[in-house]
């Protein structure tokens, strides 16, 4: 193939930490742990100051699972967001008396980005309850802010934020946005949480001033979902899939047994062995490429044509509010004794 790949072009628009960890061999200065709590994954990514990811210092949490669309899924999950918020609170020393700014970052009126402005319309505020007289000391000291997007208001979000905080004074905050991922696996399957704070924006290469302890002065938990993927990992994904499903085809449909079952099978739960002349035969001289040149080639395919989309699901409406009471629910019962 003529056609020479710079692999260091790559640039798949990406918040997850857990993303980059799947690009790259070495796990310098990372260290990862996987656990699976009632069914629910949960891999911790611990980051030193120098690290293989080029990500800031710091505790990256990611819950995976499959459907939170029925009550015993959703439970499931909200069950593992409270426990995790809970202990990533107690690791960065947070008392029940800390009072809390909470953040809902994001654009209410596109679906994708609404996540933050619809979970904070149901965090329990009682910021002003307490302002006035005594409130049950069940209940913590909240606040909320959904400032909106910098091109609808002209100010950056950490202005805003960074403003507030010096006026009413929280010892802690909590920020909500929708993210954007590497991978289709994770869109709207994944929920990522991290003591690093947020730059607003950043995952589809629209990166604004960072809300962290180091901007504004007190610890920032972020919480995020992918909501939003690159067209070209769709397509790269795809791919990918079609190699899986080649190779379960041609390795199941010799078995008489499988015959009249086989293309009912979910061939991402088999163990396939995908060869490179299985590759090379599907596809010819991409079938030689591995998967990092393969995403780079499509970006340098679509990019110059302004056809590299930020692509979300048909049924994101229905997704966003499913997800949104799920965290609205944890961070309420986590900072409230509810």
């Amino acid at each position: 193939m003529k056609h020479e790949i710079n692999l260091s072009n790559i640039d798949i628009h990406t918040d997850l930490a857990i993303d980059v960890i799947d690009k790259i061999s070495s796990l310098d200065g990372v260290k990862q742990v996987i656990r699976n709590v009632d069914g629910v994954s949960i891999t911790d990514v611990k980051l030193e100051k120098k690290n293989s990811l080029n990500k800031k210092e710091g505790s990256y949490i990611t819950i995976e699972f499959d459907d939170v669309t029925d009550t015993t899924n959703y439970n499931k999950v909200k069950n593992v967001v409270k426990l995790e918020l809970n202990s990533l609170m107690c690791k960065m020393n947070i008392k029940d008396s800390d009072t809390c700014l909470f953040i809902g970052l994001g654009n209410a009126k596109s679906t994708p980005d609404s996540l933050g402005p619809k979970v904070s319309k149901d965090i329990i505020v009682t910021k002003h309850i307490y302002d006035l007289g005594d409130l049950d000391s069940k209940y913590r000291v909240v606040s909320v802010i959904s400032p909106g997007v910098s091109a609808n208001t002209g100010i950056e979000t950490s202005d805003i934020v960074e403003s507030i905080v010096k006026k009413i004074k929280p010892n802690f905050i909590i920020a909500v946005d929708a993210l954007a991922s590497g991978s289709i696996d994770r869109v709207n399957k994944t929920i990522q949480m991290t003591d690093t704070g947020i730059h607003p924006g950043s995952g589809i290469g629209n990166a604004r001033k960072e809300i962290s302890k180091s901007t504004i002065g007190i610890p920032v938990i972020a919480i995020g979902v992918p909501t939003v993927v690159d067209a070209s990992v769709i397509v790269a994904d795809t791919i990918n899939y079609m190699y899986k499903h080649y190779a379960f085809n041609k390795e199941y449909s010799k078995n008489p047994k499988s015959k009249l079952t086989f293309n009912n099978v979910n061939y991402l739960n088999k163990n396939i062995v995908i060869n490179t002349k299985d590759k090379e035969d599907l596809f010819g001289l991409i079938g030689k490429l591995n998967s990092d040149e393969v995403k780079i080639l499509i970006n340098e395919v679509l990019n110059p044509i302004g056809y590299n989309l930020m692509v979300t699901p048909k049924e994101i409406d229905f997704v966003i509010d499913r997800l949104s009471t799920l965290i609205s629910c944890s961070v309420n019962e986590t900072l409230h004794d509810i």
